[in-house]
């Protein structure tokens, strides 16, 4: 990964490609849609300032999804004293607009899980990305992966059967 000058027409086109990705994983990890731009207005500024060179177009998705869930870690740090409208009320949540009325309960579910989890869960189901591709842009192993998945099922399951029997 090296440096050089970016050219404006490469930028657009990487905002085109990566930006609804980046805001939809941005989204369900800080559950709140300014925030969501916020982190990835700023992934994109760093982007632009580095100037960095990627070796192919999967080091570059990788690069992108990675730098988001940084900046989304450091943003709830920061603002982990305000309080933020619940995820579920969000009238711009992108997710929520492919699921049926049936699935949103999922949604929700998805949304309280652990952020370790919940962000393995969101990028193998929901932007569909493989486990091996996963393993490469947080920097896990793949069993380490799977392990997550697994415990995410597992986890969404007894939500989902926890919240059927207070219905």
């Amino acid at each position: 990964m090296g440096r050089a000058p970016r050219a404006e027409s490469d930028i657009s086109a990487a905002y085109v490609k990566y930006s609804d990705m980046l805001y939809r994983i941005s989204l369900m990890q800080l559950k709140n849609a300014d925030d969501a731009m916020d982190a990835v207005q700023d992934v994109f500024l760093k982007y632009i300032k580095k100037n960095l060179i990627f070796s192919s177009e999967e080091h570059e998705k990788a690069w992108f999804i990675r730098s988001t869930l940084n900046q989304c870690k450091d943003i709830y740090r920061k603002n982990s004293v305000r309080s933020h409208e619940d995820i579920s009320t969000a009238e711009n949540l992108i997710y929520k607009e492919s699921f049926s009325e049936d699935h949103s309960s999922l949604l929700e579910a998805v949304e309280k899980l652990p952020e370790k989890i919940r962000s393995v869960i969101v990028l193998h189901y929901l932007e569909d990305m493989s486990i091996d591709t996963i393993a490469k842009t947080l920097k896990l192993s793949a069993s380490a992966v799977k392990m997550r998945l697994s415990r995410g099922r597992e986890a969404l399951k007894q939500l989902l059967e926890k919240e059927e029997f207070n219905v």
